[in-house]
């Protein structure tokens, strides 16, 4: 393994090498669940990269940036998934069905409500989440929204001039009819800040129902339209780039993506089996335990 060039914040390194968010990191650090050298971890520790760090008693790997390969997956949200690890209600979770990793963790690019679908970004690096998802990088959401009541030319004025929510003003940067008939519309709104359920509070303060809230672009990377619920896929170096770009972070040079022709093939096979995954998901999803049995 090369080595750290220098002696760096353990939240950071530990977040780079996608065990979680710097955020969660430092939540951990402060809980007393991260050692160093046998002893408990503070936060504004710096290790070297020999230090050897454990996590709730379990050696974790560090490794230097030059180790690590960014890598990103879009992921088809479904109704109903919360964004936590684990739930203590049992109900399932974006991470239930993404793949497996070595050595890392997915980290998730910000969050969707249980009600709603869509486009969810996952990282290898948690670094790169971590600043993604800080205030500073406005990054533009789009989404596809249905709406049930009336919606006037003054409501739309009113959202795109900015209303006042209990966390302060708010307005959407984009808003455009997208068909619909009598009360129930759909609309794609964009707008570039990740307040919680900021979309469906928009609405709401004209008095008009959100009936189905479906995120389909984050910056430039759209949802695939091929991209069955329930599945993802990994995108390519390319728009790894793009948003290591949009964080102010050093372009990725390595992939694990194959461009030949059996990685093509090996590609159509996995398509095929989130399908399959997807409707055993679902089928299993309707049944009573002693059903599924």
């Amino acid at each position: 393994m090369k080595s750290l060039l220098m002696s760096e914040k353990l939240q950071k390194v530990l977040a780079r090498a996608g065990h979680g968010s710097r955020r969660e990191m430092e939540a951990w650090i402060a809980a007393g669940r991260v050692s160093i050298d046998g002893e408990i971890a503070k936060l504004g520790d710096r290790i070297e990269a020999d230090a050897k760090v454990r996590i709730d008693g379990r050696t974790v790997s560090i490794k230097s940036e030059d180790d690590l390969v960014c890598r990103v997956i879009a992921y088809h949200k479904p109704e109903g998934e919360i964004c936590s690890r684990k739930d203590p209600e049992g109900r399932p979770t974006v991470f239930d069905r993404l793949p497996k990793t070595r050595d890392s963790r997915w980290v998730a690019v910000g969050r969707l409500d249980i009600n709603t679908s869509g486009l969810l970004l996952f990282t290898s690096d948690g670094e790169l989440a971590n600043r993604l998802m800080h205030p500073s990088h406005e990054v533009e959401r789009e989404y596809a929204v249905r709406t049930f009541g009336e919606v006037t030319d003054a409501c739309i004025q009113r959202l795109r001039s900015g209303v006042t929510l209990e966390d302060g003003p708010a307005h959407f940067d984009k808003i455009k009819p997208a068909g619909g008939e009598g009360m129930n519309k759909w609309w794609h709104v964009s707008l570039a800040e990740g307040r919680n359920r900021e979309v469906r509070r928009l609405w709401e303060s004209q008095e008009v129902q959100v009936s189905r809230l479906i995120r389909i672009r984050y910056g430039m990377i759209d949802l695939p339209k091929s991209l069955p619920r329930g599945g993802w896929v990994e995108l390519p170096i390319e728009q790894v780039n793009y948003l290591r770009k949009l964080a102010g972070m050093d372009e990725e040079t390595r992939t694990l993506l194959g461009t030949d022709k059996h990685s093509v093939a090996r590609a159509k096979v996995k398509s095929a089996k989130i399908r399959r995954a997807v409707r055993k998901h679902k089928t299993t999803a309707g049944k009573t335990p002693r059903q599924r049995s």
